[in-house]
């Protein structure tokens, strides 16, 4: 009798893990940086160092990542179609473990140009997204595929809840002595370490026929180009990357809002920012499944949009820090439905021939979206440490019009 041959394994828990840890560690930082560049305790800088420098040099440590991930991404999700998934996303994997352990003795040795580099090999390296992504394309089937990509929005969602609750923990000595702003890189380090081993030996390879598309370094822009020559998403696509931007005004500095306006430590942003998660999580688990089934995506929109605007507006308005607790998740619920109703209208307006190509291009968007606001950022927070937030709401009410100005085919 012949043997019957062993079913083969799935990649779906280890994908889950990996996109898991991945925003563990994107999670982590929301807390640590800030306090390491603007708490006037901090030993990173001397004393006297002017609130204008720590201010531009903070815009561009946080730009330096999504800037070597615009060129990154794109080429390794490429490379991946050739030489496939598992010794991509491996490669992937080690970059962003080293820069873990970079940014960990950076901190420690108060190496300001380590720093830089620490965030940049795992920014170039941290290609992994775009793999898992493909992965899933690779073993999911029409039916499975909604259901295996709400696997990955959970665990983006779990990461961003836990992640600076952690950071904030760890990074706390007045938790346990030994506790400082390097301990949290060193323990999503051993994490990411466990992740590689993981993917060593479970993960499967899903690529079952190589795909040798033409390697470029530009990719990133001729998506942004390619952009502006698709006839009925392009108003679209300036909505995404004007929301893009005014999320990442607001995401990357109101931590430091809350150092330089209330005092806040690490770990009262970890928890804050634990908190935003949370609501995250709710709406689109339950708020967002729930309207989607009465509602188009583009009628959601044009409300979503100006509430998020507004939520952003308002966070300007308290004078004691407890209102961020009554008002975030008011942010938390308008991003969270306007996200996945920004995705599907794009991808409703693309025939099924054209999903990754449209896909990949809302990416290049938005990893430009993210870009460019810590380099601006930097400079107007040393005017006004509320500007940035001032700049979100203006962005995103910016990106409401322009929704609204659209004609279909446009």
């Amino acid at each position: 009798m012949a043997r019957s041959k062993p079913a083969a394994k799935s990649p779906l828990l280890i994908i889950f893990l990996t996109v898991f840890i991945d925003m563990l560690g994107v999670g982590i930082i929301i807390p640590v940086i800030p306090v390491i560049f603007f708490d006037p305790e901090t030993s990173l800088f001397a004393f006297e160092v002017s609130n204008t420098y720590r201010s531009v040099m903070y815009g561009l440590l946080i730009a330096c990542f999504p800037f070597m991930q615009f060129f990154g991404a794109p080429l390794l999700g490429t490379i991946s179609d050739r030489y496939g998934r598992k010794p991509i996303l491996m490669l992937s994997l080690i970059g962003t473990l080293l820069g873990y352990l970079l940014f960990a003795w950076a901190i420690l040795n108060q190496n300001l140009v380590l720093l830089f580099i620490s965030r940049m090999i795992p920014g170039f390296m941290g290609g992994n997204i775009a793999i898992i992504l493909s992965s899933i394309a690779d073993i999911s089937d029409a039916e499975s595929k909604t259901k295996n990509f709400g696997l990955v929005g959970m665990a983006f969602g779990l990461g961003f809840i836990l992640g600076p609750t952690i950071g904030g923990v760890l990074a706390d000595e007045s938790v346990l002595s030994w506790f400082n702003h390097a301990t949290p890189f060193w323990f999503t380090a051993i994490l990411t370490f466990l992740n590689i081993i993981f993917v060593q030996f479970i993960f499967p390879e899903t690529l079952k026929e190589s795909r040798h598309s033409k390697l470029s370094l530009f990719k990133g822009f001729q998506n942004i180009a390619a952009s502006f020559r698709v006839p009925n998403l392009r108003s679209i696509f300036i909505v995404v990357l004007l929301l893009s931007l005014g999320f990442s005004f607001f995401t990357q500095f109101f931590s430091v809002y809350l150092i330089q306006e209330f005092s806040y430590s690490e770990k009262n942003i970890g928890l804050l920012y634990g908190w935003i998660g949370l609501w995250l999580a709710f709406t689109q688990g339950v708020i967002v499944r729930r309207l989607s089934s009465r509602f188009k995506s583009e009628k959601l929109l044009r409300f979503t949009i100006l509430g998020l605007s507004v939520s952003l507006l308002v966070l300007l308005v308290p004078s004691e820090a407890v209102w961020f607790y009554l008002l975030n998740p008011f942010v938390a619920i308008f991003q969270g439905t306007t996200s996945p109703n920004l995705i599907s209208l794009i991808s409703s307006q693309a025939g099924p021939e054209r999903q990754g190509e449209i896909l990949g291009i809302n990416q290049s968007m938005n990893s430009l979206g993210q870009m460019l606001p810590p380099l601006i950022a930097g400079y107007i927070n040393s005017i006004d440490s509320s500007l940035p937030i001032l700049v979100a709401a203006g962005l995103t009410f910016l990106g409401w019009v322009v929704l609204n100005l659209r004609k279909k085919g446009g």
